[in-house]
């Protein structure tokens, strides 16, 4: 077994990041932060640092599927998050995994390209790719970028956001937080659960943190997999990535990089 019986274990479906500083090694991390056991399927494999990403080599859509049911026939999953899948190839094989999954927590963080501008999934892929996803997740992840490529036009400014969170909504059927950290001034997080809004400011850091993304999604699932109502779950993802990047470091010569351990999870309830 992964992890003792009484553990729960959360499973990062991602691409693989050489510094550790995203993806499938960043997930596990947060995951065992939080008291949880940690499982991963790899959709593919980078050679990449802080700085930028130079290749990925996207594995098969076959294996990944291989891979994901080996660990389900014999871990029970309590929840999924989804990452960089590699390749449009791949689109299919993440459909037939949340629809296998049941009714766990599933957050999907869309991750179309690196902050370096290295494409990680063709933008002609987009809508397959939201069709695949469709009423499929508890969370819907995107920051104001991958938001402006699914929609096709500009995000402006809070109110912007708001819209957008509906309008995506409509489209893939999930409860979506629109990430606010590409604002020019001032710095919010919206969600929009398909009833009503709920805004989230916080600080704005003017640092480029590496993995940021990856960390906010993974710890919204640890929440929503203990219990947390969602809005209350995506709060607190929220202020802990805000304290995570405020305490980031630089590994080398490139951006800095997460650390799980200056930002603790709150206490079990």
């Amino acid at each position: 077994m992964l992890a003792p019986p009484k553990k729960k274990i959360l499973l990062s479906l991602a691409g693989f990041d050489p510094s550790a500083g995203a993806g499938v090694l960043l997930d596990l991390r947060v995951f065992n932060g939080h008291g949880f056991g940690g499982a991963a399927v790899l959709t593919s494999v980078t050679a990449q640092n802080s700085r930028a990403v130079q290749k990925v080599l996207a594995l098969p859509a076959s294996f990944i599927l291989d891979q994901y049911q080996a660990l389900a026939a014999e871990v029970r999953l309590a929840g999924i998050k989804v990452g960089m899948l590699g390749s449009g190839r791949n689109i299919q094989a993440l459909s037939r995994i949340l629809n296998s999954a049941g009714d766990i927590p599933r957050v999907i963080d869309p991750v179309f390209r690196s902050s370096s501008g290295f494409w990680l999934m063709g933008k002609k892929s987009i809508p397959e790719y939201l069709a695949a996803i469709q009423g499929k997740a508890s969370l819907f992840t995107p920051n104001i970028p991958e938001a402006e490529l699914i929609l096709g036009q500009r995000i402006r400014g809070v109110d912007g956001m708001k819209a957008a969170a509906g309008l995506i909504y409509e489209l893939v059927d999930v409860p979506c937080l629109v990430k606010g950290g590409h604002l020019a001034r001032g710095a919010a997080d919206v969600l929009y659960d398909g009833r009503r809004q709920v805004i989230i400011p916080h600080r704005k850091l003017r640092k480029d943190v590496h993995g940021t993304g990856c960390f906010l999604s993974s710890t919204a699932l640890a929440y929503l997999a203990r219990g947390w109502p969602l809005a209350r779950a995506c709060r607190r993802a929220v202020a802990q990535t805000v304290q995570a990047i405020a305490h980031s470091r630089p590994a080398g010569q490139g951006r800095p990089m997460i650390s799980i351990f200056s930002a603790r999870p709150a206490a079990r309830r």
